[in-house]
């Protein structure tokens, strides 16, 4: 298993917090790998959101290909982020790690948010191609006021190499992931959290039906999903196929992964869209066990589990800074006073979001209308 740790604030906080709630659920991985993607940035980022952000890491070889490839699609480049890396034992260092922001090329800075998008995540595809023979490149987000960081190793030990406690890099919504290297090979495209287009995810547990959501994700003929090193990768392509391309509010994702038995269904008043829905997404039905902790573009963050529950999660926190985790101890660790009286568990049929700013936590039920 892997173990997950989110937080969101109304406030700006460092990753640290995080990877020390990580640390706390130590048993629950191996420290084989750590994922962070960080939403709504702070610090020197704070006034650049609307410019977009690469992520990744490359060679000093792929360091010449990614600049004559963003100079000749018309990116500006306008600031560099490279963490200032403390050599650690057991730990590779890599040429270069980076976050580089970029003004839009002059053909596109008036186009819609939505071919922006589009835009951005094409460039991102294209880089991934060029640098994953020789793993020159590795471009794991582009995308305005997101970064992510992806390595091979200890969380702890990774926060130490990259200075996160010394480094003044923070934002307002943190996701991250401790890897159990369970399926697969190390390869930092299967760490978690996985990023498109302003939606994001992470997850514990094993995708059974992997295959056939693969299949029918790769059929719908959009660009982005592809790769899938991880079963996981998944969840986010399903998040952002009923969200953003289908447009169904963020509540249906647990009625697309985890449909109601048809009795079930005739208790909500949306009976007929969910019939629909039933019938013509079950190929994104998944089949557990998992627990699914992610975000949306306007700053939502929520968890989810599959029916069968049997991957552990819970939500809690205080006005205006809330934590999902997958073990009470890492929420101690992330917000230790509150009222853990409140705290919530979310049961098969449930849906936790927290709101924008985290000024509130709510519970759909599917058995709700």
């Amino acid at each position: 298993m892997c173990r997950l740790a989110a937080i969101t604030s109304n406030i700006y906080f460092s990753p640290m917090e995080n990877i020390l709630a990580l640390e706390t659920m130590k048993e629950g991985h191996d420290g084989s790998g750590l994922g962070l993607t960080l939403k709504d940035l702070g610090g020197n980022f704070a006034e650049l959101k609307g410019y977009p952000i690469l992520s990744g890491i490359c060679s000093k070889k792929g360091a010449k290909t990614l600049d004559d490839f963003m100079d000749k699609a018309g990116f500006k480049l306008k600031e560099i982020w490279a963490p200032k890396i403390k050599p650690v034992k057991g730990i590779t260092q890599r040429d270069h790690y980076f976050a580089r922001v970029y003004d839009y090329p002059t053909s596109y800075k008036n186009k819609p948010m939505r071919e922006k998008e589009d835009l951005l995540m094409n460039i991102r595809l294209t880089l991934r191609k060029m640098g994953e023979p020789d793993e020159s490149i590795f471009a794991f987000s582009f995308y305005p006021d997101v970064i992510t960081l992806k390595e091979v190793g200890d969380p702890l030990q990774l926060a130490e190499f990259f200075g996160l406690d010394r480094e003044n890099i923070k934002a307002k919504i943190i996701l991250a992931q401790g890897r159990q290297n369970t399926n697969y090979a190390i390869y930092l495209y299967a760490c978690h959290p996985f990023f498109i287009q302003g939606y994001c995810s992470m997850t514990n547990g094993e995708n059974t039906a992997f295959v056939p959501i693969r299949e029918f994700l790769m059929s719908r003929g959009f660009p982005g999903y592809i790769g899938y090193n991880s079963d996981s990768e998944v969840f986010t392509h399903i998040l952002h196929y009923t969200v953003r391309q289908l447009g169904f509010p963020l509540t249906y994702y647990k009625d697309v992964i985890t449909p109601l038995k048809e009795s079930e269904i005739e208790q909500r008043e949306d009976r007929e869209a969910l019939k629909l829905i039933k019938q013509s997404l079950r190929p994104l039905c998944i089949d557990g066990p998992n627990v699914v902790i992610g975000f949306t573009p306007d700053g939502s963050c929520f968890m989810v589990h599959d029916a069968k529950k049997l991957r552990p999660g819970v939500v809690g926190g205080v006005k205006g800074k809330f934590a999902l985790m997958s073990e009470e101890c890492g929420l101690d660790s992330a917000i230790p006073k509150r009222d853990k009286s409140k705290d919530i568990f979310p049961m098969k049929y449930d849906t936790v979001i927290v709101k924008p700013h985290a000024e509130e936590v709510k519970v759909w039920n599917q058995l709700q209308n």
